[in-house]
């Protein structure tokens, strides 16, 4: 049963008498969407949960899979894995290439940095099928992932989001959540594949120089604190981007796509992740280890258990205004016993007139264990009168 309890906002000094409105933003993309990750607050959504194909923003999920296989210790960085001639024979001269060679063993990290940097279409084949076997076995590893972290309304039917009469589709709301759990999830391998300003791979014909490509990312360079992520393009999708910057503490995910050019989608993507962090700041809630209020504990040895903030938190405002807010204590409850400390169990849903929705972690202030046989009898007892 999902439990509200009224958390003044007053009583964190945080409440001013202004009130605020959304910051005014128009784009010419016919799809985009910003969120705040620091506040979860959505900054923008314009038709944010449209299917659309995702071209190579479909890669995201599959560098997802490869990180988290990595983590789990399934998978190696340096482990080779050799190009076959059929993969080459398809997909040397399809799209965006990386320059694959038949009989090359490069390793994973080698065709990471393939698909983040180059979006190699040929990449993310070969790493998929020494992954998984086939493309479609690791399609369904996509799938599981997706739906594991919350992608609702989102499925893949290949590696590299190339055009398959639309088995693979996303919205730009799954997108910047996928976004978001890759940095979330995986922030090592995060800062050390996605920001890579350029790539060396594979020779030329003839002469056979080194081919050097750069990172497609129209933010690196031109926004500050910009780090990812992936851009995609096919005649069917248009020009499209999910991309992420920090500045500030304030970590910033945004989606556009259906654009009609490179430089539109260029131009838009810079003038968007400006617009999200000179039009918003970031107000103080509570500062790291600061109680908020308690939730009810079943089966514990104490019947209430302590909510505090895991970080500093902070709502997002628009810049130059101070608008009073109000909080809310929501948690599934009451939560059962054992829980640990620093347990996330519950969230504080802040709201302000003419704004989004905030949602911001709380996590158990102390340890609290399983009651005792006679406890739990008599809590069970109570219960039944209560």
């Amino acid at each position: 049963m999902k439990k509200l309890a009224a958390a003044s906002l007053l009583a964190l000094a945080i409440a001013y008498p202004t009130t605020a409105a959304n910051p005014p933003f128009d784009t010419p993309a016919p799809i985009a969407y910003m969120e705040d990750l620091s506040s979860g607050a959505v900054l923008y959504a314009k038709d944010a949960d449209r299917r659309i194909p995702p071209a190579s923003m479909a890669k995201m999920m599959t560098v997802y899979v490869a990180f988290d296989l990595v983590k789990k210790g399934e998978i190696k960085l340096d482990q080779p894995i050799e190009v076959r001639p059929e993969t080459w024979k398809k997909w040397h001269s399809q799209g965006s290439t990386m320059f694959l060679a038949v009989g090359e063993k490069p390793t994973v990290s080698d065709l990471l940095k393939g698909i983040v940097t180059l979006s190699g279409n040929d990449a993310c084949v070969v790493l998929a099928e020494g992954i998984a076997g086939t493309e479609e076995a690791f399609a369904n590893l996509m799938n599981q992932q997706a739906q594991r972290i919350g992608l609702a309304n989102s499925h893949f039917g290949n590696s590299n989001g190339w055009p398959d009469e639309g088995r693979t589709y996303v919205t730009a709301r799954d997108l910047a959540h996928l976004a978001a759990a890759t940095i979330k999830d995986h922030p090592d391998l995060y800062k050390q594949f996605y920001s890579l300003p350029s790539f060396t791979w594979g020779k030329t014909l003839g002469a056979g120089a080194a081919i050097s490509q750069g990172n497609r990312d129209p933010l690196l360079g031109r926004v500050e604190g910009a780090d990812g992520l992936k851009t995609g393009h096919t005649e069917e999708a248009g020009y499209g981007f999910t991309g992420s910057a920090e500045q500030g503490g304030r970590r910033l995910v945004m989606v556009v796509a259906g654009l009609d050019s490179y430089s539109g989608r260029a131009d838009e993507s810079v003038r968007f992740m400006n617009w999200g962090f000179r039009s918003w700041k970031a107000r103080p809630i509570a500062a790291k280890g600061r109680k908020i209020g308690d939730v009810d504990v079943q089966g514990g040895s104490d019947t209430t258990v302590g909510v505090i903030a895991p970080r500093d938190l902070n709502a997002t405002v628009p810049a130059g205004t101070s608008p009073q807010m109000q909080g809310k204590i929501v948690y599934q409850g009451p939560v059962k016993a054992p829980i640990k400390a620093g347990a996330h169990i519950a969230d504080l849903v802040v709201e302000t007139p003419g704004m989004p929705t905030q949602t911001l972690p709380l996590v158990a202030e102390k340890e609290v264990g399983e009651a005792g046989f006679f406890r739990r009898a008599w809590q069970g007892l109570w219960s039944l009168f209560a």
